[in-house]
């Protein structure tokens, strides 16, 4: 149903800046095992290479023109349908991290498997999408989303799945993804309370 989708951004990116379309990553999975995450290609080519595996900022100049709606309705994902089919992720579940990520104010990159809650975090598969994506602010700590995820693993049941799953389409229509706090607040202020509560109290 989506190949109409892929044709046209594949296209896109392309004619960008004649450059590759996808870009595979490193991705902890279930267990701990790592696999290669698939994504449009969302930043100009090499964006990497000087600074390393450093997460998106706000304004982040690496990021193209394209690529920046991309990310705003989380379309740069949607290759990761490929790795939901081979059994490396779910449509829910906690956010698919690169091994290691720049975190803290020292900017050197950390081996995620130091961050508390690793190993639990690891109990599930990763998600396309998952209650950190839709809750919490962009820039939160990455200790802190692994709170979010924490309380998922906790709690997790269809119900809450298809919820989940809706919000993220809420927030792909409306282009709220890239927003640096958290996103529509009102349309799930019960889950928010809930979470919120659960996690920080």
């Amino acid at each position: 149903m989506s190949l109409p989708l892929w044709c046209i951004f594949s296209l896109a990116i392309w004619l960008e800046d004649r450059n590759h379309i996808f870009y595979l990553q490193d991705r902890v999975g279930k267990e701990g095992m790592i696999f290669k995450g698939v994504k449009f290609r969302s930043m100009v080519f090499q964006a990497e290479k000087d600074l390393g595996p450093v997460q998106s900022c706000e304004r982040d100049r690496r990021v193209t023109g394209l690529g920046r709606i991309l990310r705003a309705t989380a379309m740069d994902e949607l290759p990761q349908l490929l790795n939901i089919l081979k059994g490396q992720m779910s449509f829910v579940g906690p956010r698919a991290l690169r091994p290691f990520e720049i975190d803290g104010p020292d900017n050197a990159p950390r081996d995620i498997r130091d961050f508390p809650g690793f190993r639990e975090r690891c109990s599930v598969r990763p998600g396309l999408t998952g209650i950190a994506q839709i809750l919490a602010p962009r820039d939160v700590s990455r200790q802190d989303k692994f709170k979010y995820d924490i309380w998922y693993i906790h709690h997790q049941n269809l119900w809450l799945d298809i919820k989940i799953i809706i919000f993220s389409f809420m927030i792909t229509f409306l282009g709220k993804w890239e927003l640096r706090r958290p996103r529509f607040r009102s349309l799930t202020r019960r889950l928010y309370d809930m979470v919120i509560k659960d996690i920080f109290q």
